[in-house]
């Protein structure tokens, strides 16, 4: 029994001085063998420097839906032209064009019924005053056919406001298309990218039908260090 404590005494004191002793040698061999060289070193460096650049030069060229967006806003089809789609242009200026043109031509007509009314109203026969009456409303005033001058003058009117508001709206889709233009300048469509119809069971329908399936696979991850 002696002998055998003894022996059990010095296999643990043994044991112990093994595992003291491991992280020393452990450490030794870490210290005297490096895990990357120098010219390893400055090769990863050197790459990560090159992918840092690109993405900060990418990041810096990315197309900016905000400057389409003012830019379409200060002059239209200023933000079709930063969008490089200069087909639009044409596009742009006529559909600005056209109510423009009706405002301006309805704002004259406007102006030509009013003051043939006002001469008709009066009953005015001064020859100056019929002289100023635009010939196609010259029958009106001598007539006394005041109640048509009004009607007329009343729709050049309200033809006019809905220029101005046509106006406008045109005004503001080129905006809105020059801003989802610049938005869909950066977007990448993936040849994984699939939309299919497929026929289906629907349960809150309890019936049969089709639907649309949009699959999106997951791509291959780039390598960035060759």
């Amino acid at each position: 029994m002696k002998y055998g404590a003894a022996l059990l005494l010095a296999f643990i004191l043994a044991s112990t001085t093994l595992l003291a002793q491991q992280p020393d040698s452990v450490r030794a061999n870490r210290d005297t063998v490096p895990l990357v060289n120098k010219d390893t070193s400055l090769f990863l460096r050197g790459k990560l420097d090159t992918i840092s650049k690109k993405s900060d030069s990418l990041a810096k060229a990315k197309h900016s839906p905000r400057k389409a967006a003012i830019r379409s806003a200060i002059i239209p089809g200023w933000g079709q032209a930063y969008n490089k789609k200069y087909w639009k242009i044409p596009v742009v200026y006529t559909a600005l064009g056209i109510p423009a043109y009706l405002f301006v031509d309805n704002l004259k007509w406007y102006n030509r019924t009013k003051y043939a009314f006002l001469v008709a109203s009066t009953n005015s026969t001064n020859p100056d005053s019929l002289g100023k009456v635009h010939p196609q409303l010259l029958t009106f005033v001598q007539n006394g056919r005041t109640t048509e001058l009004q009607n007329y003058r009343n729709e050049f009117r309200r033809n006019a406001d809905y220029s101005v508001l046509f106006f406008l709206v045109f005004w503001g889709l080129n905006i809105v298309d020059a801003t989802v233009d610049a938005h869909l300048k950066d977007f990448d469509v993936s040849p994984d990218l699939s939309l299919k119809l497929k026929p289906g069971y629907s349960p809150t329908a309890n019936t049969y039908g089709f639907s649309l399936v949009l699959d999106i696979h997951k791509g291959q991850p780039r390598t960035l260090l060759k």
